[in-house]
């Protein structure tokens, strides 16, 4: 079991953020999908922790990248959406009906899912959003796609070197 305040947390939340910031947004692939990790944060918090503690700190990490990005809140509405209906994610993807949540006891498929469900919304989003044209919808459709997937690789490379699944 991995140990947290509000302390780590908060530098968790600077890592992550220049992380993003500093080298993620400079690695464009294709020449325009920019791979995102920072919502890590919100996938990986622990589900016995203050919810409101964990609405305020997820805000504050998209607030972070919006103030960098200068996306005026984007970032931050994605990520508190997330972080409001993680558990509703979580239980989709897992057909979990206890209270009782652990990353420990789903499987890789479950874990999987859940996580591409999250990058998915959290992209949507943020994508929609910033583009808000309805005649882009396919678009932005084919945006969402490409860069939750790009996300993936590097969400899944972040918790395969960090092993979370027996952390968590």
């Amino acid at each position: 079991m991995v140990s947290r305040n509000i302390a780590s947390d908060l530098l968790l939340i600077a890592l992550l953020t220049a992380f993003q910031i500093f080298i993620l947004n400079r690695i464009t692939l294709f020449g325009q999908y920019i791979p995102v990790l920072y919502p890590v944060f919100v996938m990986f918090y622990p589900f016995f922790r203050n919810q409101f503690q964990f609405l305020g700190l997820s805000f504050l990490l998209g607030l972070c990248v919006d103030a960098f990005l200068g996306t005026w809140g984007i970032n931050a509405f994605a990520t508190t959406v997330i972080a409001y209906f993680r558990t509703i994610i979580f239980r989709t993807s897992t057909d979990t009906t206890t209270d009782f949540f652990s990353f420990q006891s789903i499987q890789w498929t479950q874990f999987i899912f859940f996580i591409i469900t999250s990058i998915f919304i959290h992209q949507f989003l943020v994508q929609f959003i910033e583009f808000f044209k309805f005649n882009r919808f396919f678009e932005i459709l084919f945006n969402v796609i490409v860069t939750s997937v790009i996300s993936f690789v590097f969400i899944l490379a972040y918790t395969l070197a960090f092993k979370i699944k027996q952390k968590v």
